[in-house]
């Protein structure tokens, strides 16, 4: 009798604590933003541009999975610490009918911009179903400019001194990095923004030394403590979440993401990433 009473204490405890971690990755951690703060060398960066910040907003998913309010209360938050630079890094719709364009544009009326430039590239979502219907890539494109974010696609701009290439998605239908990447000038201070990390173990990089900022992997949404997530949409399992060395000159920053797919995030909190800029050695 008394191993069935702790057998049943036990299940009833354990259920408890599944049915609070449920509550919890549901309600709770997809809508607890951390803001990351990163030091981002950059070689040959004007002294002008020292100790300026630049954000990296990624991932935001407007669709029919979250409440997209939250989205817009972030972007108030982050539009207060009046950053210099913004970088966004795709997926700004999850994609199933033109209803997402509407909440977009509910949105990007609230769109974080930076004094000095704002800089986007596109995403797999926003190329629409398969990831290959150009008429939704270039709707949100025409959102974004209209919000006052330049979008690049596999091209090139120089805003204040700071150089950025921006490569369309991977998975997209308009993927050309190696036209991007030639756009690379030799000793020009110089960020990368890619959606899909695993762009970084391509051939098409022409001796570019310096940072590339990613987002696509939300960094598994869902992490076991000490363990790495059991999904995530890359090849190289390697690219989760955070800065990587890798060990040639490069540096990636994987953003966490802001939005998500579905409503559940264990021990990846949403994240927005903001990076003061330094001169490198």
């Amino acid at each position: 009798m008394e191993r069935r009473k702790f057998l049943k204490k036990t299940f009833n405890w354990g259920a408890g604590l599944g049915i609070l971690a449920g509550l919890y990755s549901w309600q709770l951690e997809p809508f607890w933003l951390e803001f990351v703060r990163v030091k981002m060398p950059v070689k040959n960066l004007p002294e002008h541009l020292i100790g300026k910040t630049l954000m990296q907003i990624s991932d935001i998913h407007i669709g029919n999975s979250f409440d997209y309010q939250y989205i817009i209360d972030s972007f108030k938050e982050a539009q207060s610490l009046n950053p210099d630079f913004v970088v966004y890094t795709g997926d700004y719709v999850s994609y199933e009918d033109d209803s997402q364009f509407i909440k977009l544009k509910e949105v990007l009326a609230h769109a974080v911009t930076g004094s000095m430039g704002t800089v986007a590239v596109l995403g797999n979502h926003d190329y629409g179903i398969n990831y290959e219907e150009e008429r939704v890539a270039a709707e949100i494109t025409g959102q974004l400019i209209n919000a006052g974010v330049t979008v690049l696609r596999n091209e090139a701009v120089q805003m204040s001194g700071l150089h950025i290439i921006g490569i369309d998605d991977m998975w997209g239908i308009n993927f050309y990095p190696e036209k991007a990447m030639r756009q690379f000038q030799e000793g020009a201070p110089t960020i990368v923004l890619c959606h899909n990390p695993d762009v970084c173990d391509l051939p098409v990089w022409n001796n570019y030394k310096g940072w590339i900022l990613s987002g696509h992997t939300h960094g598994g949404q869902v992490k076991p403590p000490f363990l790495p997530p059991p999904m995530l949409p890359v090849e190289n399992r390697n690219y989760t979440a955070g800065v990587i060395d890798l060990e040639d000159g490069r540096s990636l920053y994987i953003n966490r993401a802001l939005g998500c797919l579905l409503q559940v995030r264990f021990n990846v909190r949403p994240e927005i990433t903001l990076f003061t800029l330094a001169r490198e050695d």
